[in-house]
C-alpha cells in the first residue's frame, strides 16, 4: 500500500510517500510544492493543485493523510493556510482516494512519542524509520511524518 501524507501551506506544501506492506514501511518519494509570493492567491492555489496532481499521477497513492489546521494568532494566516488546505484535500479527493486527517500532535506522538515534540526529534526518527532517506525540506519531512504516522494507526 502506498501512503501520500501532506503537510499543506501556501508558501510551501510538503509530500511524502511511503510504502507499507506488513509491519514494514520503506520510502518512496517526497519533495516541496513552493509558490511565488509575488503570484495572486488564485495562481498559487493553482500551482498547488498543478503539482500535486503531478505527483499523484505519478505515484499514484492508495490513500493519503492529511496534516490538521492550527490556528494561527494572525487570523489571515489562518485563511490562507485554510485555502492551500482546501486545494490539497480536493486533489486528493478528485483522484478518488481516502482522506484521513491527522492533529499535529498526534502526528509527533506516533513516531516520537510524544506530541510535543520538536521538529528535530521528528526527522530524527524519520531517519531511523526510513534508512538512507534524503528530505527535500522540512515540510517534506513533516509530510512523510504524517505519512507514517497514518501508517501506524490504520487498522489492519
Amino acid at each position: 500500500m502506498l501512503i501520500i501524507g501532506l503537510d499543506p501551506s501556501l508558501t510551501c506544501t510538503g509530500w511524502g510517500i511511503v510504502a507499507k506492506s506488513g509491519n514494514r514501511l520503506s520510502h518512496v518519494a517526497n519533495g516541496q510544492i513552493r509558490t511565488d509570493a509575488a503570484m495572486s492567491l488564485p495562481e498559487r492555489l493553482v500551482t498547488i493543485d498543478r503539482e500535486l496532481t503531478d505527483v499523484i499521477l505519478l505515484h499514484r497513492p492508495d490513500t493519503s493523510a492529511v496534516e490538521e489546521v492550527f490556528v494561527n494568532k494572525n487570523p489571515q494566516s489562518t485563511l490562507k493556510l485554510g485555502h492551500a488546505r482546501g486545494v490539497v484535500l480536493l486533489a486528493l479527493a478528485r483522484a478518488g482516494m481516502p482522506v484521513h486527517e491527522y492533529a499535529t500532535r498526534l502526528v509527533k506522538k506516533a513516531l516520537v512519542g510524544t506530541g510535543a515534540a520538536e521538529k528535530a526529534q521528528v526527522q530524527a526518527m524519520l531517519k531511523v524509520l526510513l534508512p538512507g532517506v534524503k528530505l527535500a525540506g522540512a515540510d517534506a519531512a513533516d509530510a512523510l511524518a504524517v505519512a507514517i504516522c497514518h501508517a501506524h494507526l490504520q487498522r489492519g
